[in-house]
Protein backbone atom coordinates (compact mmCIF):
# COMPACT_ATOMS: atom_id res chain seq x y z
CA UNK A 1 0.00 0.00 0.00
CA UNK A 2 1.16 3.56 -0.70
CA UNK A 3 2.53 5.27 2.41
CA UNK A 4 2.18 8.90 1.28
CA UNK A 5 1.19 11.30 4.06
CA UNK A 6 -1.70 13.55 3.12
CA UNK A 7 -1.72 17.07 4.57
CA UNK A 8 -3.26 20.46 3.87
CA UNK A 9 -6.30 21.91 2.15
CA UNK A 10 -7.79 19.68 -0.54
CA UNK A 11 -10.46 20.96 -2.93
CA UNK A 12 -13.51 18.75 -3.32
CA UNK A 13 -13.85 19.73 -6.95
CA UNK A 14 -16.80 20.84 -9.03
CA UNK A 15 -17.32 18.98 -12.31
CA UNK A 16 -17.54 21.46 -15.20
CA UNK A 17 -20.18 20.95 -17.89
CA UNK A 18 -20.36 22.58 -21.32
CA UNK A 19 -23.39 24.29 -22.88
CA UNK A 20 -24.78 20.93 -23.98
CA UNK A 21 -24.46 19.53 -20.47
CA UNK A 22 -21.54 17.20 -21.23
CA UNK A 23 -18.43 17.01 -19.05
CA UNK A 24 -16.18 19.86 -20.19
CA UNK A 25 -12.73 18.27 -20.29
CA UNK A 26 -10.77 21.38 -21.41
CA UNK A 27 -12.36 23.38 -18.56
CA UNK A 28 -11.56 20.58 -16.11
CA UNK A 29 -7.91 20.57 -17.19
CA UNK A 30 -7.72 24.35 -16.84
CA UNK A 31 -9.33 24.14 -13.42
CA UNK A 32 -6.84 21.53 -12.20
CA UNK A 33 -3.90 23.65 -13.34
CA UNK A 34 -5.34 26.81 -11.79
CA UNK A 35 -5.94 25.08 -8.46
CA UNK A 36 -2.38 23.77 -8.30
CA UNK A 37 -0.83 27.04 -9.47
CA UNK A 38 -2.69 28.80 -6.66
CA UNK A 39 -1.30 26.61 -3.91
CA UNK A 40 -3.88 23.92 -3.26
CA UNK A 41 -2.42 20.92 -1.45
CA UNK A 42 -4.59 18.20 -2.98
CA UNK A 43 -7.61 17.49 -5.19
CA UNK A 44 -10.72 15.36 -4.62
CA UNK A 45 -12.83 14.89 -7.75
CA UNK A 46 -16.15 13.01 -7.70
CA UNK A 47 -17.18 14.02 -4.22
CA UNK A 48 -20.58 15.50 -3.42
CA UNK A 49 -19.57 18.86 -4.91
CA UNK A 50 -18.49 17.00 -8.04
CA UNK A 51 -22.06 15.71 -8.52
CA UNK A 52 -20.87 12.10 -8.64
CA UNK A 53 -24.41 10.77 -8.35
CA UNK A 54 -25.39 12.64 -11.50
CA UNK A 55 -22.61 11.16 -13.65
CA UNK A 56 -22.60 7.95 -15.67
CA UNK A 57 -19.92 5.35 -15.04
CA UNK A 58 -18.11 6.44 -18.21
CA UNK A 59 -18.21 10.07 -17.09
CA UNK A 60 -16.90 9.17 -13.64
CA UNK A 61 -13.98 7.37 -15.23
CA UNK A 62 -13.35 10.28 -17.61
CA UNK A 63 -13.29 12.84 -14.79
CA UNK A 64 -11.04 10.69 -12.60
CA UNK A 65 -8.52 9.96 -15.35
CA UNK A 66 -8.45 13.59 -16.50
CA UNK A 67 -7.72 14.97 -13.03
CA UNK A 68 -5.06 12.34 -12.32
CA UNK A 69 -3.35 12.93 -15.66
CA UNK A 70 -3.53 16.72 -15.44
CA UNK A 71 -2.27 16.84 -11.86
CA UNK A 72 0.63 14.64 -13.01
CA UNK A 73 1.87 14.02 -9.49
CA UNK A 74 2.11 17.70 -8.56
CA UNK A 75 -0.42 17.22 -5.73
CA UNK A 76 -2.18 14.12 -4.38
CA UNK A 77 -5.47 13.13 -5.99
CA UNK A 78 -8.11 11.22 -4.01
CA UNK A 79 -10.99 9.92 -6.11
CA UNK A 80 -14.50 9.79 -4.70
CA UNK A 81 -15.69 6.21 -5.22
CA UNK A 82 -18.82 6.12 -3.10
CA UNK A 83 -21.86 4.05 -4.10
CA UNK A 84 -24.72 2.17 -2.49
CA UNK A 85 -23.47 -1.25 -3.56
CA UNK A 86 -20.22 -2.58 -2.07
CA UNK A 87 -19.31 -4.26 -5.35
CA UNK A 88 -19.72 -0.96 -7.21
CA UNK A 89 -17.44 0.79 -4.71
CA UNK A 90 -14.83 -1.94 -5.19
CA UNK A 91 -15.11 -1.55 -8.96
CA UNK A 92 -14.75 2.23 -8.85
CA UNK A 93 -11.89 1.99 -6.35
CA UNK A 94 -9.97 -0.59 -8.37
CA UNK A 95 -10.36 1.58 -11.44
CA UNK A 96 -9.07 4.62 -9.54
CA UNK A 97 -6.02 2.66 -8.38
CA UNK A 98 -5.30 1.47 -11.92
CA UNK A 99 -5.55 5.07 -13.17
CA UNK A 100 -2.88 6.17 -10.69
CA UNK A 101 -4.95 7.75 -7.91
CA UNK A 102 -3.16 8.37 -4.63
CA UNK A 103 -6.20 7.27 -2.64
CA UNK A 104 -9.98 7.11 -2.59
CA UNK A 105 -12.64 8.89 -0.53
CA UNK A 106 -15.66 6.74 0.31
CA UNK A 107 -18.95 7.88 1.81
CA UNK A 108 -21.00 5.10 3.47
CA UNK A 109 -23.93 3.55 1.56
CA UNK A 110 -26.51 6.32 1.70
CA UNK A 111 -29.86 4.56 1.35
CA UNK A 112 -29.66 1.23 3.15
CA UNK A 113 -28.71 2.76 6.53
CA UNK A 114 -26.23 -0.05 7.32
CA UNK A 115 -25.46 -1.18 10.86
CA UNK A 116 -22.01 -0.77 12.38
CA UNK A 117 -21.18 -4.37 11.56
CA UNK A 118 -22.34 -3.92 7.97
CA UNK A 119 -20.25 -0.78 7.63
CA UNK A 120 -17.18 -2.58 8.96
CA UNK A 121 -17.60 -5.41 6.46
CA UNK A 122 -18.28 -2.88 3.67
CA UNK A 123 -15.02 -0.99 4.24
CA UNK A 124 -13.03 -4.13 5.02
CA UNK A 125 -14.03 -5.74 1.72
CA UNK A 126 -13.07 -2.59 -0.18
CA UNK A 127 -9.74 -2.33 1.64
CA UNK A 128 -8.87 -5.93 0.81
CA UNK A 129 -9.52 -5.25 -2.88
CA UNK A 130 -7.15 -2.28 -3.30
CA UNK A 131 -3.68 -1.18 -2.24
CA UNK A 132 -4.17 2.57 -1.91
CA UNK A 133 -5.36 4.49 1.16
CA UNK A 134 -9.03 5.03 1.95
CA UNK A 135 -10.39 8.28 3.33
CA UNK A 136 -13.59 7.53 5.21
CA UNK A 137 -16.20 10.22 4.68
CA UNK A 138 -18.59 11.01 7.51
CA UNK A 139 -21.49 13.16 6.36
CA UNK A 140 -24.60 11.98 8.23
CA UNK A 141 -26.73 14.71 6.64
CA UNK A 142 -26.42 12.97 3.26
CA UNK A 143 -25.38 9.40 4.12
CA UNK A 144 -28.15 8.78 6.67
CA UNK A 145 -25.62 7.03 8.91
CA UNK A 146 -23.20 8.60 11.35
CA UNK A 147 -19.62 7.39 11.71
CA UNK A 148 -19.32 8.28 15.38
CA UNK A 149 -15.81 8.32 16.90
CA UNK A 150 -16.17 4.88 18.50
CA UNK A 151 -17.10 3.34 15.13
CA UNK A 152 -14.32 5.27 13.41
CA UNK A 153 -11.88 3.76 15.91
CA UNK A 154 -13.05 0.30 14.91
CA UNK A 155 -12.77 1.12 11.20
CA UNK A 156 -9.26 2.48 11.71
CA UNK A 157 -8.15 -1.07 12.51
CA UNK A 158 -8.62 -1.84 8.79
CA UNK A 159 -5.16 -1.42 7.28
CA UNK A 160 -6.06 0.80 4.31
CA UNK A 161 -8.44 3.08 6.26
CA UNK A 162 -5.92 5.76 7.08
CA UNK A 163 -7.95 9.00 6.93
CA UNK A 164 -11.37 10.45 7.56
CA UNK A 165 -13.19 13.52 6.28
CA UNK A 166 -15.29 14.51 9.31
CA UNK A 167 -18.18 16.62 7.98
CA UNK A 168 -20.35 17.45 10.96
CA UNK A 169 -20.61 20.75 12.79
CA UNK A 170 -19.33 19.10 15.98
CA UNK A 171 -15.63 19.88 16.03
CA UNK A 172 -15.16 17.79 19.18
CA UNK A 173 -15.43 14.80 16.84
CA UNK A 174 -11.91 15.64 15.65
CA UNK A 175 -10.62 15.55 19.21
CA UNK A 176 -12.34 12.27 20.02
CA UNK A 177 -11.27 10.52 16.80
CA UNK A 178 -7.65 11.48 17.44
CA UNK A 179 -7.93 10.37 21.08
CA UNK A 180 -9.41 7.00 20.16
CA UNK A 181 -7.43 6.25 16.99
CA UNK A 182 -4.02 7.71 17.77
CA UNK A 183 -1.67 7.49 14.80
CA UNK A 184 -3.80 4.88 13.00
CA UNK A 185 -5.98 7.56 11.38
CA UNK A 186 -5.49 11.14 10.17
CA UNK A 187 -8.41 13.55 10.40
CA UNK A 188 -9.46 16.07 7.76
CA UNK A 189 -12.14 18.63 8.54
CA UNK A 190 -15.05 18.71 6.15
CA UNK A 191 -17.02 21.80 7.18
CA UNK A 192 -15.11 23.27 10.12
CA UNK A 193 -11.70 24.02 8.65
CA UNK A 194 -9.85 26.28 11.07
CA UNK A 195 -11.54 24.76 14.11
CA UNK A 196 -10.53 21.26 12.98
CA UNK A 197 -6.90 22.34 12.60
CA UNK A 198 -6.89 23.68 16.15
CA UNK A 199 -8.22 20.32 17.38
CA UNK A 200 -5.41 18.48 15.59
CA UNK A 201 -6.73 17.76 12.09
CA UNK A 202 -4.00 17.45 9.47
CA UNK A 203 -6.15 18.69 6.60
CA UNK A 204 -9.39 20.12 5.29
CA UNK A 205 -11.46 18.85 2.36
CA UNK A 206 -12.95 22.20 1.43
CA UNK A 207 -15.68 23.46 -0.88
CA UNK A 208 -14.73 27.14 -0.69
CA UNK A 209 -11.30 26.42 -2.18
CA UNK A 210 -13.01 25.83 -5.52
CA UNK A 211 -13.15 29.63 -5.69
CA UNK A 212 -10.39 30.63 -3.25
CA UNK A 213 -7.63 27.98 -3.28
CA UNK A 214 -4.89 30.38 -2.21
CA UNK A 215 -6.71 31.69 0.84
CA UNK A 216 -8.07 28.33 2.01
CA UNK A 217 -4.63 26.77 1.68
CA UNK A 218 -3.07 29.66 3.55
CA UNK A 219 -5.36 29.05 6.52
CA UNK A 220 -3.81 25.58 6.84
CA UNK A 221 -0.28 26.91 6.30
CA UNK A 222 -0.67 29.53 9.02
CA UNK A 223 -2.00 26.95 11.49
CA UNK A 224 1.25 24.98 11.32
CA UNK A 225 3.08 27.42 13.59
CA UNK A 226 1.86 28.63 16.97
CA UNK A 227 2.98 32.16 16.26
CA UNK A 228 0.80 32.45 13.13
CA UNK A 229 -2.42 30.85 14.40
CA UNK A 230 -3.86 34.28 15.18
CA UNK A 231 -3.24 35.28 11.56
CA UNK A 232 -4.94 32.07 10.43
CA UNK A 233 -7.95 32.89 12.59
CA UNK A 234 -8.14 36.40 11.15
CA UNK A 235 -8.02 35.06 7.58
CA UNK A 236 -10.64 32.43 8.41
CA UNK A 237 -12.97 35.03 9.90
CA UNK A 238 -12.44 37.27 6.89
CA UNK A 239 -13.52 34.51 4.50
CA UNK A 240 -16.28 33.03 6.65
CA UNK A 241 -19.04 34.63 4.52
CA UNK A 242 -17.64 32.88 1.43
CA UNK A 243 -17.23 29.57 3.29
CA UNK A 244 -20.80 29.77 4.60
CA UNK A 245 -22.17 30.67 1.17
CA UNK A 246 -21.04 27.31 -0.23
CA UNK A 247 -21.62 25.44 3.01
CA UNK A 248 -25.35 24.84 2.68
CA UNK A 249 -27.68 23.66 -0.07
CA UNK A 250 -25.95 25.93 -2.58
CA UNK A 251 -22.61 24.17 -2.35
CA UNK A 252 -22.71 22.97 -5.98
CA UNK A 253 -24.66 25.75 -7.68
CA UNK A 254 -22.98 28.36 -5.48
CA UNK A 255 -19.47 27.16 -6.31
CA UNK A 256 -20.26 27.15 -10.01
CA UNK A 257 -21.80 30.64 -9.80
CA UNK A 258 -18.71 31.98 -8.05
CA UNK A 259 -16.44 30.54 -10.74
CA UNK A 260 -18.68 31.99 -13.48
CA UNK A 261 -18.38 35.46 -11.97
CA UNK A 262 -14.62 34.92 -11.61
CA UNK A 263 -14.29 34.28 -15.35
CA UNK A 264 -14.16 30.46 -15.53
CA UNK A 265 -17.19 28.96 -17.24
CA UNK A 266 -18.02 25.57 -15.69
CA UNK A 267 -21.68 25.30 -16.65
CA UNK A 268 -24.73 24.69 -14.51
CA UNK A 269 -25.46 21.83 -12.10
CA UNK A 270 -27.22 18.75 -13.42
CA UNK A 271 -30.80 17.94 -12.51
CA UNK A 272 -32.30 17.63 -10.03
CA UNK A 273 -30.13 20.55 -8.91
CA UNK A 274 -31.07 23.95 -10.32
CA UNK A 275 -28.97 27.04 -10.98
CA UNK A 276 -28.93 29.64 -8.23
CA UNK A 277 -31.98 31.90 -8.05
CA UNK A 278 -31.31 35.48 -9.05
CA UNK A 279 -30.93 36.80 -5.50
CA UNK A 280 -28.28 34.22 -4.59
CA UNK A 281 -26.50 34.66 -7.91
CA UNK A 282 -26.29 38.38 -7.14
CA UNK A 283 -24.81 37.48 -3.75
CA UNK A 284 -22.22 35.28 -5.48
CA UNK A 285 -21.24 38.20 -7.72
CA UNK A 286 -20.97 40.48 -4.68
CA UNK A 287 -18.70 37.97 -2.90
CA UNK A 288 -16.44 37.80 -5.94
CA UNK A 289 -16.18 41.59 -5.94
CA UNK A 290 -15.73 41.77 -2.16
CA UNK A 291 -12.83 39.31 -2.14
CA UNK A 292 -11.45 40.35 -5.53
CA UNK A 293 -11.58 36.73 -6.72
CA UNK A 294 -10.59 36.06 -10.31
CA UNK A 295 -9.66 33.16 -12.51
CA UNK A 296 -6.23 34.18 -13.74
CA UNK A 297 -4.38 31.20 -15.26
CA UNK A 298 -0.61 31.44 -15.51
Amino acid sequence: MKTMKFRGTYTVMITPFDEQGAVDIPALRRFVDWQIENGIHGLVPLGSTGEFLSLTDDERALVAQTVIDQAAGRVPVLIGTGAENTLDVIRYSKSAEQMGADGVMIIPPFYSTPTDDELFVHYDRIARAINIPIMLYNNPATANVDLVPELVSRLSEIDNCTMIKESTMDVTRVRDIIRLCGDRLDVFGGIMGFESFIEGAVGWVAVASNAAPTQMSQIFNLCQKAETIAAARDLYYEYTPLIRFVGGQAYVAGSKALLHHMGLEVGQPRAPRLPLPAALDKQAAELVRQYKLAYTPA
